[in-house]
């Protein structure tokens, strides 16, 4: 149950988009037993966003999974999505945030896992 929000101030189009959908659901496979099968992906072009007090292209990728991972396999899917995005949407990679959130409670199909 894992789900990516992509939020950035740059636009995505929608081969981009569809470029960055087949990259995640193979990087998703670095968390263990987390598959595209229940990957959900949200992507947020064209974002009001500053980082280090400047407008230029950047990236905020918030990850959230009902259970937890290991870090060495949190490290590869930042070093993946990191390289996805950069060469995807041309932003520098040290313009770009992953965030992690595991999650207790997740609900599907009118119930909870």
């Amino acid at each position: 149950m894992p789900f990516i929000q992509t939020k950035t101030n740059t636009s995505i189009s929608v081969d981009q988009e569809k470029s960055l959908k087949e990259k995640f659901g193979k990087d998703i496979r670095y968390l263990p037993g987390k598959t595209e099968r229940w990957l959900m992906l949200d992507f947020e072009g064209d974002c009001r966003m500053w980082f280090d007090g400047k407008d230029t292209s950047c990236a905020m990728l918030e990850v959230k999974l009902f259970g937890k991972a290991q870090e060495s396999a949190y490290e590869k899917l930042t070093a993946a999505l990191t390289e996805d995005v950069a060469s995807v949407l041309g932003i520098s990679s040290d313009r770009i945030y992953v965030k992690y959130e595991e999650i207790d409670h997740w609900g599907w199909n009118g119930s909870n896992f």
